[in-house]
């Protein structure tokens, strides 16, 4: 009588699941661009004065990095007057972004989402600001801005790489 009871409890329990659609299952990002050639210091530069244009625009004082895919430094400009915790949050943020082949956004969106498991990934800045530099569907490098609030500094890299490639 015992196990007549408890098997009409279980499957008391157990009946409203039965009738519930099973979740849809997060959809499946798209690969990423694989890495193309390094971008060369021209360009770099290129997007460091674009990107302090932006920032001059906007009231903003900031460093900007630029790296090339392995998340090595090719050229780094600073504004007067900026912080200097910004010097090594800019390069981070652009090593991550070309390491990981993302912008640091997307990053920071999962963290706020809970994904806390991200904090333990070496060398992964969760903080927006640093965004792939792609040309021809290749990802050559990576821009790291810092300075101002995490989405005013993804806004300026953003600026400086629409503005230097057109996109």
């Amino acid at each position: 009588m015992k196990r007549l009871l408890l098997a009409l409890a279980v499957l008391a329990v157990a009946a409203p699941a039965w009738g519930q659609t099973p979740p849809t299952p997060a959809p499946v990002p798209a690969p990423a661009p694989p890495y193309g050639a390094p971008i060369g210091l021209e360009a770099a530069q290129a997007l460091i004065d674009r990107a302090m244009e932006a920032a001059r625009a906007r009231g903003f004082r900031l460093a900007v990095a630029v790296v090339e895919p392995s998340g090595e430094l090719v050229a780094f400009g600073r504004m007067d007057d900026v912080q200097y915790g910004s010097i090594n949050v800019a390069q981070a943020k652009a090593r991550s972004a070309a390491r990981f082949r993302s912008a640091t956004a997307a990053a920071e969106e999962r963290l706020a989402g809970g994904r806390m498991a991200l904090l333990a990934i070496d060398g992964l800045m969760p903080v927006a600001g640093g965004v792939p530099i792609v040309v021809d569907d290749r990802v050559v490098g990576a821009i790291g801005v810092s300075g101002a609030s995490s989405a005013q500094d993804d806004e300026v890299a953003r600026a400086a790489i629409a503005a230097v490639t057109g996109g």
